[in-house]
């Protein structure tokens, strides 16, 4: 069983409101990933695997970070489908998508409850299956040798740390709304299991000079 850090992507089109027009890096989503990437090499990291989803975020992010490592492409690390749920919790529930920042924090949740409960007619998965998929993608690359980077999402993370913490609903859509883009999440084998020992580290970004470059959303 190897160690393995969760990427996320970096800022995507933060304006989107739906999944083809946010599935791509924004400019300071490119910044992220070659200052994520420039900070691996400074640090030596001794990384042997590069594993991404399939998604266009996820490509650009990777491909930004310059590691030299051969990517595999895994859709099963492949973010939730947020703004289509979102749509069917808007035409279904008549609740609408979140205007303010602010209001993700509510959202969020709502949107995972109303998926878990089967309440979202015509949803691209379910909730399950999502979660199968993830812990699925998890354990083929933790069967793997050598330390891995996995470029994932946001949802992905948060999920993922929610199967290993055995956290609520509500606790995982909370983290998932605190994850920065191209932060760094690390799974670590002790006793047989994966267990989460870092979590949402942004050293590439903790500068002066870069501190509005921290983003979530």
């Amino acid at each position: 069983m190897s160690t393995i850090t969760l990427i996320r992507h970096g800022q995507a089109n933060s304006t989107a409101q739906d999944e083809a027009s946010y599935d791509r890096l924004s400019d300071l989503g490119h910044e992220q990933a070659n200052w994520l990437g420039a900070h691996l090499r400074a640090q030596a990291a001794t990384h042997t695997r590069l594993y991404t989803g399939t998604l266009r975020r996820h490509i650009e992010t990777a491909d930004g970070m310059t590691t030299g490592l051969d990517p595999i492409r895994d859709d099963g690390l492949n973010e939730l489908e947020y703004f289509t749920l979102a749509q069917l919790m808007k035409d279904q529930h008549a609740i609408p998508f979140p205007t303010e920042q602010s209001e993700f924090a509510h959202h969020l949740p709502a949107v995972f409850q109303h998926w878990k409960d089967g309440k979202l007619e015509g949803a691209p998965e379910t909730y399950f299956d999502f979660q199968a998929r993830i812990r699925d993608a998890l354990a083929d690359i933790a069967q793997g040798h050598g330390p891995a980077l996995v470029v994932t999402s946001g949802g992905v993370i948060a999920n993922l740390i929610g199967q290993q913490m055995e956290l609520s609903l509500t606790a995982t859509a909370r983290t998932a709304i605190a994850i920065f883009h191209t932060s760094l999440h690390q799974f670590h084998p002790i006793g047989g299991h994966l267990s989460p020992v870092l979590f949402n580290a942004t050293p590439h970004l903790d500068t002066p000079a870069r501190q509005l470059s921290r983003t979530n959303i």
